[in-house]
């Protein structure tokens, strides 16, 4: 049943609330930590929370797959939709101080574009439901309200996320879970409400330099997530704020190690490249770390370079094994930071195990 938030008092047991002040507090450190290293995880923990969020949503791709998407690569499907979700992270956190009903539409938007039939950033026109079978609603696990009611509850969506009487991780997870009530759209409401996550972490300041993987953490008891929606349906919200507060720990944790992992990749590195400090090839190293799988043209593109200064800045990573090229073409050829990939692969299969530690 859905029922108005916008005004509405926040009771919540003191547990929850010790959970949800406790996870902020280690998110708000994390942010800190990682905002004040290397730029590249800014870019790496991004792409992180959308892999993992397409994984709630058993939409799974390894890391050099998504990064061939990233380039334009259209043969894996579930690849492309994960850089769509890429996309509407993004597009989340760019949300330049307006969190309203337009920026959410821009998410989904983002979301579905290049890889959807159905139109993206559009409010759904028909009814939906969760589980059962396509023919009718009979036997769903849940049934959405009716698309009539959609325009009016994300107004009251989105005056319930400007309050600032609540904690903000609190606040994260009761709007989320409101949203997923609501299931505005079609399709992609999944991944669109958890982007909504980072775009209400971002406006109240909680993580102004990086995206928090919990979709990560929530990946570790996806059923204890689902389970904790269900419970905010039936009035009890309090499953969700702890499943948030949870996941935040577990994400992080997993994210510390990854990025203690490519901090010391980018260390071993230092050690195989010969050239002098001024050199262009140690920023090529650099942007292996945030793109890991590119050709020349791109190397060119994000460095401002011309494409026979970037193949030449390529050559030395690829001599002493950092790159490895793998078309085997003479012409169009593309390289591979493998220590780098099999790092963001290694994460996501901590993501789907519980009890990171």
């Amino acid at each position: 049943m859905l029922v108005p938030i916008a005004a509405q008092a926040l009771q919540l047991p003191g547990a929850a609330l010790a959970a949800a002040d406790d996870a902020s507090i280690e998110i708000a450190r994390f942010d800190a930590e990682t905002g004040s290293r290397l730029a590249p995880f800014a870019a790496i923990l991004l792409r992180s929370e959308s892999t993992s969020s397409s994984r709630i949503e058993n939409l799974t791709s390894g890391a050099k797959a998504i990064a061939l998407a990233e380039l334009g690569a259209t043969d894996q499907r579930n690849a492309v939709e994960i850089v769509g979700n890429v996309h509407a992270m993004q597009t989340a956190i760019d949300l330049d101080g307006h969190l309203d009903e337009s920026l959410v539409l821009g998410m989904h938007a983002a979301l579905m574009d290049g890889h959807h039939t159905g139109p993206g950033g559009q409010w759904r026109t028909e009814q939906v439901w969760i589980g059962g079978d396509s023919f009718g609603p009979h036997g769903a696990t849940f049934v959405p309200p009716h698309h009539d009611r959609v325009p009016a509850a994300m107004a009251d969506l989105m005056e319930f996320i400007r309050r600032d009487d609540i904690p903000v991780l609190t606040h994260a997870a009761i709007a989320h879970a409101q949203f997923e009530t609501i299931h505005p759209f079609p399709d992609g409401n999944g991944r669109t409400g958890r982007a909504l996550i980072h775009s209400i972490l971002r406006a109240r300041q909680l993580t102004p330099h990086v995206t928090v993987p919990i979709a990560a953490g929530l990946l570790t008891d996806v059923e204890t997530y689902f389970s904790a929606l269900t419970a905010f349906r039936a009035g009890d919200p309090a499953p969700i704020v702890v499943a948030m507060a949870e996941a935040s720990f577990s994400a992080i944790a997993n994210a510390r190690l990854l990025l203690t992992e490519i901090t010391e990749i980018r260390q071993g590195w230092d050690s195989l490249i010969t050239a002098r400090a001024e050199a262009m090839v140690w920023r090529v190293a650099d942007l292996a770390l945030r793109i890991p799988v590119f050709d020349a043209a791109t190397v060119a593109r994000e460095l401002v370079t011309t494409p026979s200064n970037a193949a030449r800045a390529i050559r030395p990573l690829t001599e002493s094994g950092i790159l490895t090229e793998f078309t085997g073409m003479r012409r169009n050829r593309m390289w591979q930071a493998r220590e780098i990939l099999n790092a963001l692969d290694d994460f996501a299969a901590r993501a789907g195990r519980r009890n990171l530690g």
